[in-house]
């Protein structure tokens, strides 16, 4: 009879991990607001819009354009296509869990190291 090694089981929870929160991002980023969200909202108090101007006193007057506003998942969306937002959020998925993973196994402990031996 055979037990499973402890390499698999986190890697095992890792995959799952993963896939979920994949299916969690193309699908519920169809389901997110286009609106402006809290904070917009928030920095936009004590201002009107007047075409692209801001009048009256808020945060936002201050605020200039995004570096990356043109950039090619600018919006939550891929290409400024509205109807990309899931794949746009899966990307984002993608790149959170290589990154996050890469630090891990960079820095995870190696065997037949000695932790103190710096």
């Amino acid at each position: 009879m055979s037990t499973p090694t402890r390499r698999r089981i986190p890697l095992r929870f890792f995959v799952d991990f993963g896939l979920v929160a994949l299916l969690i991002a193309g699908l519920v980023s169809y389901l997110a607001s286009p609106s402006p969200d809290g904070l917009d909202s928030v920095v936009r108090d004590g201002c009107t819009e007047a075409g692209d101007q801001l009048t009256g006193e808020c945060i936002a007057q201050n605020a200039d354009e995004h570096a990356l506003e043109e950039g090619p998942l600018a919006g939550y969306t891929v290409g400024g296509d509205e109807g990309l937002s899931g794949v746009s959020g899966v990307i984002g998925v993608l790149a959170t869990l290589l990154v996050a993973g890469g630090l891990f196994w960079l820095l995870r402990p190696r065997r037949g190291r000695d932790p103190g031996s710096g």
